[in-house]
């Protein structure tokens, strides 16, 4: 990989959630490069465009408007220009079966939301070294699946 960057795409209805996460990846020893949406329809509006690029990874909170986080990943999971992003749903509270449904459709990673800036720093660093260690190595992807609470 010849480039020094993750591409990200974030996609949170709540601005504070958008600029805490955008606040911690300009911490990080890896560099991250950020798009962020404000609703499902205006991320699947931006990747079905011609001037979409797709990125390396993908967080979403569960809970967006518009259009939900799993009719986003649905309409994904059907299109193979985004066979090799890694998907990453996150929320505060799901249970179990929610958990559970978001693996059964395709989503990659699921992370816990700390309310914690340093925990929900150190969860976010580990997602992202382990993509960073992914692309750069050239391992297979096919099977990443990862829950971080």
């Amino acid at each position: 990989m010849n480039r020094e960057y993750l591409s990200v795409i974030l996609v949170d209805d709540d601005e504070g959630n958008r600029i805490l996460f955008k606040n911690i990846f300009k911490e990080l020893k890896i560099g991250v490069k950020v798009q962020s949406f404000g609703s499902g329809a205006n991320l699947m509006e931006y990747l079905n465009s011609k001037e979409a690029q797709i990125p390396e990874i993908l967080f979403m909170n569960y809970h967006i408007s518009q259009k939900n986080s799993l009719e986003c990943i649905s309409e994904i999971k059907t299109d193979f220009r985004f066979d090799n992003m890694v998907t990453a749903i996150y929320s505060e509270n799901l249970s179990e079966n929610e958990v559970e449904e978001i693996f059964v459709n395709g989503v990659n990673i699921f992370i816990k939301k700390k309310d914690d800036y340093n925990a929900m720093k150190k969860v976010l660093s580990e997602v992202i070294t382990i993509n960073w260690q992914y692309y750069t190595s050239g391992l297979n992807r096919d099977n990443f699946i990862m829950k971080v609470l």
